[in-house]
């Protein structure tokens, strides 16, 4: 920006930055194993995918949702619950049961 576009600028017309910006900090709540929430109705409310920490090369999701009206998170490397949340990313929140068939999560 040059100085004169600079001086004509209205702050409070400006965005605050905590209004857009997604902080990489994990999402608030009380953590739960996958395996406590198994076979209860959950409300999903959020979810992030990133790097995992613990397997290279894989991802990890991180789920924020509320149980028996408590907000929680759990943490998973599951790939078919990656796959299942990330075609749904546009009806969050919706509410699902996470279950586990043979060695694999999925929500039902």
């Amino acid at each position: 920006m040059t100085i004169d576009e600079i001086n004509h600028l209205n702050a409070d017309a400006c965005p605050l930055f905590s209004v857009f910006a997604k902080d990489k900090l994990p999402l608030p709540g009380v953590k739960k194993r996958l395996d406590e929430i198994l076979n209860k109705e959950i409300l999903v409310v959020d979810f992030r995918i990133t790097k995992s920490k613990k397997r290279e090369d894989s991802e990890c999701l991180q789920i924020q949702f509320v149980c028996d009206g408590v907000t929680c998170v759990t943490f998973t490397g599951s790939s078919v619950l990656c796959t299942q949340i990330q075609s749904v990313r546009d009806h969050v929140p919706f509410r699902t049961c996470v279950t586990k068939i043979d060695k694999y999560y999925s929500f039902s």
